[in-house]
């Protein structure tokens, strides 16, 4: 290995290799290696302008060196294997295959490298990088996936946008380090017992990042310093936001909106969902139903409540479209490889818009200005933002920067760009775009995350309140689901009413609180005959408060009521996300990293600093096990009772009550 300084950063070179060290951010280093001739000079989720001081040595005989960043330090052997120190204690080292650690011939066997560039047709590599780990070692963060388990060790985790599932692959380690892929390639994390890897079907060169700190706390902290924040969130979104599968008239808005107004009930949000336009890609009101002049007048009525209004985007172009020949003429559509030009079939012959190519966001967004924006619209929802397709077939797509197996994940990041640089330079400064998925730095743009098309079962609903604990992991503070999952066949069966209350408590405690959902069963007649695609009419059962009989109405308004009581308290919680990163929905060892339990308990979170939520997760459930933590005290929410922490405590659980403790 051949080793040298360059600024700040350290250089090393072996066998065609080009790897470089340097400091990025508070206790923290950037890695990157290339096999071609020079490296992309591309920064990827590393946007922010950070603090990049740091020390090189290297060693006098020139068969090793080392850099040091504040509390981390990196060293790189003669055979270019990195070790990673916190504090001079070893935290991590990249995959070493020598038995022993020796490096003598006779001793090496596996014949398996930590970085595996493989050549592809192109002028670009399949990478994989491995890393050491041991059994003991907890992982956390990497984004959203519908699965049961927040401890992430001996999973398998493709690194790819699909409906439900987000890729954000920063990795929390239990051993005090944590470590962004900084790689928008499709590709997959393998989270082995006994080794690690991260997999990128398509690049051109390694990239990744990595903290060492105090706590989990401090790493969330650093890694979101790097790559951006949420801004500051007003309490003017942080009541009930309402929607359905779908208000199909300004009428029917407005109806529920009067509903709630009589009942005393304030909504800051009321949502109108897909195809109230005449094809995908219009990007504008189907003016049979929505015409302009009772648009503009259920706006002008919905902002006198103080409610704002958000309508459904979603970057689907229909050949019958009125701009699909224009965007394809002109390049703004993402195109295929082989095979058929179609990439998505849901009610239509449709292509995708390419949000990479700067032309296309800014072309949707005039769009979405001239005929929302200006007919009184406040906000956006970006929907199918992975983007959907027919098949996710990402190495047949090509964007205006690259393969979809190259540049994929970071679509949405893309979509997010369109709409806040035109929102913002309209002149808007506190608004929030709803959006389904998220990639390294999202969070900079303004976006709730919301979970996707999940089921509405315990079990979709047990994975909803994992996947949130690790989102916030991840860096992503603004996030929520369908309060009662997605699709129901029957709103009128009594096991659903009883799993939406107890998700609708869950919704208490979540950044924001949205009813939304396709109830069944379909059985309310279309408004007139025209086809599903070219004015889609359908509509599913009611979805408001009330919606679903008094006994339920009234549990429901009283934890209305009681997140109403803790604006303050979520406000609170929008400025530290603000300020240092730190996600609303908390695991338990994000508080109490010193205390073994908290690590793994993965049914309960921590709301903030202060509240503890034990969602119930089991039909017909009266009562469930909650741990509370040691070194406080703890004063049961409903009663007022004060428990001491360090226990586990059978709490009551009638289907009235949610568990949660507040902390004294």
């Amino acid at each position: 290995m051949r080793f040298a300084k360059e600024g700040n950063a350290l250089i090393a070179k072996r066998q065609g290799e080009t790897l470089r060290i340097e400091p990025w951010g508070t206790n923290a280093l950037r890695v990157r290696s290339t096999v071609n001739r020079e490296f992309t000079g591309e920064v990827h989720g590393l946007t922010e302008e950070v603090l990049k001081n740091g020390e090189v040595r290297i060693a006098e005989d020139g068969q090793s060196a080392e850099i040091t960043n504040g509390r981390i330090k990196a060293t790189v052997n003669e055979v270019g294997i990195i070790t990673f120190y916190r504090d001079d204690k070893r935290v991590l080292r990249e995959y070493y295959s020598f038995y022993g650690g020796s490096l003598s011939k006779e001793s090496i066997c596996f014949k398996i490298v930590s970085r595996e560039f493989k050549g592809l047709a192109s002028d670009d590599y399949k990478l994989t990088v491995r890393f050491e780990s041991s059994p003991e070692e907890q992982f956390f963060g990497m984004g959203q996936y519908q699965q049961p388990m927040l401890d992430l060790k001996g999973t398998v985790l493709e690194l790819a946008q699909r409906n439900s599932q987000v890729s954000v692959p920063f990795l929390v380690s239990s051993y005090n380090y944590g470590l962004l892929w900084n790689n928008p390639a499709v590709g997959e994390a393998v989270l082995g017992r006994n080794q690690y890897k991260f997999i990128a079907e398509e690049t051109a060169e390694m990239d990744y990042w990595i903290t060492a700190d105090e706590d989990p706390k401090a790493l969330v902290r650093n890694y979101t310093e790097a790559v951006g924040r949420a801004p500051i969130l007003s309490d003017e979104y942080l009541g009930l936001w309402q929607c359905k599968l779908r208000y199909r008239t300004p009428e029917e808005v407005l109806e529920v909106a009067r509903k709630y107004k009589e009942l005393g009930i304030h909504l800051d949000v009321i949502v109108i969902d897909f195809f109230h336009w005449p094809y995908q890609g219009d990007w504008r009101f189907d003016e049979t139903y929505w015409p302009e002049a009772k648009v503009r007048a259920m706006c002008d009525e919905l902002h006198e409540m103080g409610t704002k209004v958000m309508v459904s985007v979603w970057p689907s172009v229909d050949k019958r479209s009125e701009n699909f020949w224009f965007m394809q003429e002109n390049g703004l559509l993402s195109r295929t490889e082989k095979g058929s030009p179609q990439t998505y079939d849901y009610q239509g012959d449709c292509g995708t818009i390419d949000m990479f190519h700067p032309e296309a966001r800014s072309f949707i967004w005039e769009k979405c200005r001239k005929n929302y924006q200006d007919w009184g619209i406040d906000l956006f929802w970006l929907d199918n933002c992975e983007p959907d397709s027919v098949v996710y077939d990402f190495d047949n797509l090509r964007y205006f920067t690259g393969r979809g197996s190259k540049v994929g994940n970071e679509y949405p990041k893309m979509y997010l760009k369109a709409f806040y640089d035109g929102l913002t330079e309209s002149g808007k400064k506190d608004f929030i775009l709803l959006i389904r998925s998220a990639w390294v730095g999202s969070q900079k743009y303004r976006p709730l995350v919301w979970t996707g098309d999940v089921q509405s079962t315990y079990e979709g609903f047990r994975d909803q309140v994992i996947a949130g604990q690790n989102m916030g992991l991840a860096g992503i503070p603004w996030w929520t689901t369908d309060i009662g999952g997605f699709m129901t066949e029957d709103v009128n069966d009594p096991k659903f009413k009883e799993l939406l209350i107890r998700w609708y408590q869950y919704g208490v405690f979540c950044p924001i609180f949205r009813m939304h959902g396709d109830r069944g069963p379909y059985d309310i007649p279309p408004l007139d005959n025209r086809d599903f695609g070219g004015g889609y009419l359908h509509t599913g059962q009611p979805n408001e408060i009330w919606s679903y009989g008094e006994e339920c109405f009234e549990i429901m308004k009283k934890y209305l009521d009681l997140r109403l009581s803790l604006k303050d308290y979520i406000a609170g919680l929008m400025k530290e996300a603000h300020e240092n990163g730190s996600p609303l929905i908390r695991t338990m060892f994000y508080e109490f990293p010193e205390d073994p339990e908290c690590w793994k308990r993965e049914d309960q979170y921590m709301f903030g600093p202060d509240y503890l939520v034990a969602p119930v997760l089991e039909a017909g459930a009266t009562s469930r096990e909650v741990y509370l933590p040691r070194g406080t005290s703890w004063k049961n929410l409903h009663t007022g009772e004060v428990l001491s922490g360090g226990q586990a405590i059978c709490a009551d659980a009638p289907i009235e009550i949610i568990p949660v403790y507040i902390r004294c």
